[in-house]
């Protein structure tokens, strides 16, 4: 497992990475019930980071999106989620 601070910093450069992406922001914003305002301080909360990380994760395009833009390998996102809260917990799918 990768280390919090770690995962921390790769989750919030994926977070500014969605932010712009017009449409898949716009989608994060109303299935995270987040605003734009909320951004400042929960950027800085790692469960928050969590359920950024998460949201990429539902679809296989914007993982290869995300992980290229950021020059990352295709199974990081799945790292940097096991280093945030929760991501020790099993996985039902």
């Amino acid at each position: 497992m990768i280390p919090a601070e770690t995962a921390e910093t790769e989750a919030l450069q994926a977070l500014m990475w969605l932010m712009a992406q017009e449409d898949l922001f716009a989608a994060f914003l109303g299935q995270s019930g987040a605003s734009v305002d909320d951004l400042k301080g929960a950027a800085a909360d790692p469960a928050f980071l969590a359920a950024v990380v998460d949201f990429l994760l539902q679809d296989d395009a914007t993982v290869m999106a995300v992980t290229a833009a950021l020059g990352l390998t295709s199974d990081r996102l799945m790292q940097v989620r096991a280093g945030l809260p929760g991501g020790d917990l099993p996985h039902w799918t």
